[in-house]
């Protein structure tokens, strides 16, 4: 049996290296000229390296974790001692802990509300959620200007959006809304460092672990290689690429919603993987490279909320064999979208400027890193792609079916957190248990 793999992000090398294990014949296209999808490292200094895309995990994360595991690849955390940095209006100054000095009790019922919204979802299948017409049908924005009265909680809502989902409020359905938050874990989950998915980075930078697959698979994986196009006939299967075409018993498209609608199919798949409002997830992100981690001898974590852009949010990621000290910027939602338009210039001196008004005590960084997702031909924004209003209703029953010889993969195909690197890989295994259960070893369907 042959199988061709469409995608060497995580999901597509997970099922790779699962069908492989199992004697299956593989083939991977990759239309990058590298591995690695949404995960990607940048060499901020001679041997220290940065995540530029998918980076925190946490305990939870066990397929990653037994990854990680299997590679012989370690995890480091996620640094968060010292006081933080705040520019929220007159919600600014510095101080312990990642609670934002607006009204707690505004932010409070704020988080009660989404608690009652994904206490009620299905993340097994959130198109069976109660009521989920109507929740797929308003937008984030909608419900917030419904919902959140105070204007802390209006100023907050929209930075949070970005921090979790990559996502500006007009994007999103409240039924993903709600479906991202539980599929992740909860709120508080997704939100934490210690004890949360944001507790630990893959040392060294997560970009190894789809490294290291594509190493063990060898010449079977083929970079610079775009799909255009897979037909089926009675024999099969036939994968045409920018390189000739493949005959084949089975094909995984391993590649975000988006990009999969690219790929010509014949016959036609019955339901397309993105609908006329699934969005870009609106993320870039931005490595500002110093010395040393310069303000930690300041007392200060690294950690920022900004209310005004680019970077909404920065976090200490400097690299723990030490070399560098690596502040990363986050620009979201609607600010990404501007701060995309921009040279590369232009974006370079907006974040230095920021980063100098947050933290005064820093000199000038010595190198800024700018990854634009959303610019990202090959990838059509990062975290993932965002769900909006009738997506799941409409695309939701279809997500892993087949196309006759055609399967599904992707973290957007995971209702176990959708959206992270956790949810890529479970899709990868999910998608190889499918295959070798469902065909013979002649190819031919049982």
């Amino acid at each position: 049996m042959n199988v061709v793999v469409v995608g060497a992000g995580l999901a597509g090398l997970t099922a790779a290296s699962d069908l492989a294990a199992a004697g299956v014949g593989v083939t991977v296209l990759e239309a990058r000229d590298r591995v690695g999808g949404r995960t990607h490292g940048i060499e901020v200094a001679p041997g220290s390296w940065v995540d530029a895309g998918a980076a925190y995990l946490g305990d939870r994360h066990t397929a990653l974790n037994a990854m990680l595991t299997e590679l012989g690849l370690k995890k480091t955390p996620t640094r968060m001692t010292g006081r933080s940095r705040f520019a929220l209006g007159s919600g600014d100054g510095t101080q312990l802990g990642r609670f934002p000095p607006l009204n707690a009790v505004a932010l409070g019922e704020m988080f009660d509300l989404l608690a009652d919204l994904t206490a009620v979802v299905r993340v097994d299948a959130p198109w069976l959620t109660p009521d989920a017409a109507r929740l797929d049908s308003l937008t984030t924005a909608e419900w917030a200007e419904q919902h959140l009265h105070h204007p802390d909680a209006r100023l907050f809502f929209p930075l949070f959006l970005g921090e979790m989902m990559a996502a500006d409020p007009a994007d999103v359905s409240v039924l993903h809304l709600a479906f991202y938050l539980r599929s992740g874990g909860g709120t508080r989950y997704l939100n934490a460092f210690e004890g949360g998915a944001q507790q630990d980075r893959v040392d060294g930078g997560a970009h190894q672990l789809c490294e290291a697959l594509a190493a063990r698979l060898g010449e079977r994986v083929r970079l610079g290689e775009p799909v255009r196009a897979i037909h089926q006939d009675d024999d099969g299967p036939i994968v045409h690429s920018d390189r000739g075409r493949l005959r084949c018993d089975a094909v995984v498209v391993a590649v975000p919603p988006l990009l999969a609608d690219d790929i010509e199919h014949r016959p036609d798949v019955p339901v397309r993987r993105a609908g006329e409002r699934t969005a870009r997830g609106c993320a870039v992100k931005v490595q500002l490279v110093y010395a040393e981690p310069l303000w930690r001898a300041h007392g200060l974590s690294g950690w920022s909320v900004n209310a005004n852009g680019p970077l909404l949010s920065t976090v200490d990621d400097s690299p723990a064999t030490g070399g560098a000290g690596v502040l990363t910027g986050f620009v979201t939602g609607g600010e990404a979208r501007r701060f995309s338009a921009l040279s590369a210039d232009e974006q370079r001196r907006e974040a230095a400027a920021q980063a100098a008004g947050l933290f005064p005590q820093l000199p000038p960084p010595i190198g800024i890193h700018v990854t634009d997702w959303l610019d990202a031909d090959y990838s059509r924004g990062c975290y993932a792609a965002l769900h909006g209003p009738g997506d799941w209703v409409r695309l939701g029953p279809h997500l892993t079916t087949p196309h006759r010889r055609v399967h599904w993969a992707g973290t957007e195909t995971s209702t176990e957190f959708f959206g992270l690197m956790e949810g890529a890989i479970r899709s990868g295994h999910r998608v190889a248990t499918e295959i070798l259960t469902s065909y013979s070893s002649t190819g031919r369907s049982r």
